[in-house]
């Protein structure tokens, strides 16, 4: 008897304790809802941080609240802040257990796709948005004008590609015709110095070749052997030209003429003298 007693209350009390539990859970999500009608109430009063704070606080006190992060995840997104609003709306998505809910949420993650220009991203949120509610015509106007969002940025992606392909096989080109253009020079420059190395050759073969004209050459050589005999009898026969106060050999000659001439004179004086027996005193009178 005593071991019956026993075992219903151990089953009394495993029974008690999930009501416990849920209890706990009920109280923390009508905190959490209350804390999200603060934050709601706050923002509507542009009261920014405070709400952020509030909604913060609610998520924390149960993940059975989507309305605290899909709030939340709304102001992030007038503010601007996309990627704090996507993580809000995704985790209200998750947390969702009604249909209504997750629409919501996902139809606000495509909008976010949208502001990124993130159009496949966005084309496939508001799919999932009309899975839960196919009856929102705002979410299916979205889905067509991500679609053809998405269909213009291909076709611009695909312009850019063909003109960047254009631009890549023109300057293919160009670099083709800059490097035969220098292989062009290389070869000018290389013909040009075997045409020089060639006229080296020619010369030098020219200097080798001695024997070619012997006749001419000994022809050329006893003339110009005769031409210096000639130069010197020309400059014997050209008097030679005097230099400042100096006489010239003409000159010099003459005088030697002119004394020899006056020497005789005395001679012949003397020799006069010399028959006549006088004595007499030689004067040169010059």
């Amino acid at each position: 008897m005593k071991n019956s007693i026993s075992i219903l209350l151990l089953f009394i009390g495993f029974v008690s304790f999930p009501q416990e539990e849920n209890k706990n859970q009920q109280e923390a999500l009508r905190e959490s809802k209350n804390l999200t009608w603060e934050a709601n109430k706050e923002l509507s009063e542009n009261n920014f941080v405070d709400a952020e704070v509030d909604y913060r606080k609610a998520i924390a006190k149960s993940d059975e609240n989507p309305a605290a992060p899909y709030n939340l995840g709304n102001a992030y997104y007038n503010k601007e802040t996309y990627s704090e609003a996507f993580g809000r709306f995704k985790q209200a998505g998750e947390l969702a257990t009604d249909k209504k809910a997750k629409h919501n949420a996902y139809h606000n993650m495509g909008n976010v796709f949208m502001k990124r220009k993130e159009y496949q991203k966005a084309v496939e949120a508001y799919k999932e948005a009309l899975r839960n509610d196919p009856t929102d015509e705002e979410t299916r106007y979205n889905l067509a004008l991500a679609k053809e969002m998405l269909k213009n940025d291909e076709e611009q992606n695909k312009e850019n590609q063909d003109n960047k392909d254009q631009q890549d096989e023109q300057d293919q080109q160009d670099q083709n015709e800059d490097n035969k253009e220098g292989d062009n020079k290389e070869d000018n420059k290389d013909q040009e110095q075997n045409e020089e190395g060639d006229q080296g050759d020619e010369g030098d073969q020219n200097e080798e070749k001695p024997d070619e004209n012997k006749e001419g050459d000994g022809e050329q050589k006893e003339e110009q052997n005769k031409q210096p005999e000639q130069g010197d009898q020309q400059e014997e026969e050209q008097p030679q030209q005097p230099r400042p106060n100096q006489l010239s050999k003409q000159q010099i000659q003459n005088l030697l003429d002119a004394m020899q001439n006056e020497e005789k004179k005395v001679q012949e004086k003397i020799d006069a003298q010399k028959v006549k027996g006088v004595k007499t005193k030689t004067e040169k009178d010059w």
